[in-house]
């Protein structure tokens, strides 16, 4: 590969880095998903194993016992998941299709959650299912953004006003600002998606305890368990092995199902909302690590292109055939700083070489163009030309230009 390639696909990363964000996270998803596979798999196959046997030890004495065969024991038991199946259960449940019942449904349907306890069984129920889900998933997403924008507002508003009273009592302000603070407003001031993700994890973790106090008595289930019910619930995971609200009757029953809807609807966009924020630094790990990427790559490309040999060769400031001075064309981005400096001491560089840079010098000066006409600012380097956060749909577009690391101005 010849020099001014190996360059030509060094500068060519930068144009590339979503795509790189891209396939780095599905690798590291995937990465990801294999560890906690082996985790989970070393952890919960021996309980399934030891489950098995006490099942299959269990089914077989109770065969002996009553002169059961096992063959029409396990078709019994086959109708019996047929009706868990259906809603019906050993012990008295609240009804599932009464109004109170699907009204339950449809808010497990359209918050994503979907424990998997009541669904349809008759075919205009599955139809009417796929439309239903179709609207009504794609307006609660809608909903979750506008809350994640205003909860995002509120939290900038707070957290600037204690900001300003910090510097207001901290006596650091000139005179003629200290008496006339209303002028001084802290311009261009964001606050950091760290403050942000701290104040929306605690109020995860509140909502999520006080929601587990009132689980643990009222439903009968240990108080870490309603823990993990409230996480597997506001994330929207929804196994259904744990599912609040379903017995046939409760002591003060209308003022729980009224808190069991509060503290899931707060919750799941709280919960949503820490998700959202925690992409934020993921994302700028992500940047972080394409940029290292990007400069071992260039760092290797220069390398390579400086062992191989220099043919029409010409020395910065010389004069050409017509007598004007050839002047080092200005460079920008990780990848021109070899060449610069070699341009600077004096050394031999090709034709191949100077035309390349010239045509990047060119492109990078209609960009830079481009950005001042648009109300662009403009940025120091090539790796963070656009922060990594510009655009974005959903709730990244959302959060752009909002937080201090989502910034245009950093």
């Amino acid at each position: 590969m010849m020099p001014g390639q190996r360059l030509q696909g060094c500068r060519s990363l930068h144009l590339n880095e979503d795509n790189g964000r891209f396939v780095l996270l599905a690798v590291l998803i995937i990465l990801y998903l294999l560890c906690g596979a082996a985790v989970f798999s070393a952890i919960e196959r021996p309980s399934e194993l030891r489950a098995h046997g006490r099942w299959n030890g269990t089914l077989l004495n109770f065969s002996e016992t009553f002169n059961i065969s096992l063959q029409d024991l396990k078709s019994f038991l086959r109708e019996y998941e047929a009706a868990i199946a259906a809603g019906i259960r050993a012990d008295a449940l609240r009804p599932r299709w009464d109004f109170t019942g699907a009204f339950y449904f449809v808010g497990t349907v359209v918050s994503t959650i979907g424990f998997g306890m009541t669904t349809p069984v008759t075919v205009a129920g599955k139809v009417f299912l796929i439309f239903y889900g179709l609207l009504g998933c794609a307006a609660t997403i809608l909903f979750f953004n506008l809350f994640l924008e205003r909860i995002i507002t509120l939290l900038a508003v707070v957290m600037k006003a204690v900001r300003e009273r910090r510097i207001r009592n901290s006596g650091l302000l000139p005179p003629g600002i200290r008496h006339d603070f209303s002028a001084y407003s802290l311009p261009g001031w964001k606050p950091s998606v760290y403050h942000v993700m701290l104040i929306l994890g605690l109020s995860a973790i509140t909502i999520s305890c006080c929601a587990s106090a009132m689980y643990t008595p009222v439903e009968g289930w240990a108080y870490l368990d309603s823990l993990y019910f409230c996480f597997v619930t506001f994330s929207t995971i929804g196994f259904g092995d744990f599912v609040s609200s379903q017995s046939a009757a409760y002591e003060y029953q209308s003022l729980y199902r009224v808190a069991n809807f509060f503290f899931m609807l707060m919750g799941v966009c709280c919960i949503y909302s820490l998700f959202n924020v925690i992409s934020i630094v993921i994302k700028q790990v992500l940047n972080w690590m394409l940029e290292k990427m990007s400069c071992l790559f260039c760092q290797r490309c220069n390398k390579a292109s400086a062992l191989l040999g220099r043919r029409n060769a010409i020395r910065p400031g010389t004069k050409g055939r017509q007598g004007r001075s050839v002047q080092p064309p200005d460079s920008d981005g990780p990848c021109d700083s070899d060449t610069e400096g070699r341009r600077l001491s004096g050394e031999m560089i090709s034709m191949k070489d100077l035309a390349a840079s010239n045509k990047v010098s060119l492109a990078i000066m209609q960009k830079q163009l481009s950005e001042s006409a648009n109300g662009y600012p403009r940025t120091v380097c090539g790796s963070s030309r656009h922060n990594g956060f510009s655009g974005g749909v959903g709730a990244l577009g959302i959060m752009n230009n909002r937080l201090a690391e989502t910034s245009n101005s950093r």
